[in-house]
């Protein structure tokens, strides 16, 4: 799939072998994080005029793709991780459903490219194009690489539980919309 406007052009496979080559090296390696432990493999490679765009685009260029290759199946819909990084601990919460993005990470200490402001723009890109509902809680923070780094991690896991498989479809309503 891929995303092209004035301000980026961006290209993204999943199930290839992992391959992250956006121009931030911040963004490349939370990207890796979230596919590995969503337990996925990717290709993404892009280029952009600014980093907001770069984040943004991204994460809508991504919840299209995953909302794309799991609209024909059933889906356990639901999923959440805690996960520890260091002093940092945090839960995410995802329902593949609806959009809605919460967070509460808060860092106490500045990290060079760890911005919380692109952080939440690119997760926020996503549950918009995913039509998912993220939360993430913190419950202990620091350093702002390794309560991000955190988030990315229990949100990959949470989404690789709500993205697998389901017998039914997992809605008193019948449909998830």
């Amino acid at each position: 799939m891929k995303r092209r406007t004035k301000e980026v052009e961006i290209s993204a496979e999943l199930d290839r072998e992992m391959e992250i080559s956006t121009g931030d090296e911040v963004l490349d390696h939370l990207l890796k994080t979230l596919l590995f432990y969503m337990k996925r493999q990717g290709k993404i490679t892009a280029t952009s005029d600014l980093r907001h765009h770069l984040w943004e685009d991204t994460g809508i260029l991504l919840g299209k793709l995953i909302k794309e290759e799991t609209s024909e199946r059933k889906i356990n819909r639901y999923g959440s991780a805690v996960f520890p990084m260091d002093e940092s601990l945090v839960l995410a919460v995802v329902d593949v459903s609806r959009p809605y993005f919460v967070s509460d990470l808060k860092p106490e200490e500045e990290e060079e490219g760890f911005s919380l402001t692109l952080t939440e723009q690119f997760l926020g890109a996503l549950s918009r194009s995913l039509e998912a509902t993220i939360h993430l809680k913190q419950f202990r923070g620091g350093n702002a690489h390794h309560l991000i780094e955190a988030g990315f991690k229990s949100l990959g896991m949470a989404l690789g539980e709500a993205l697998q498989n389901s017998e039914r479809v997992e809605s008193t309503k019948g449909g998830l919309a």
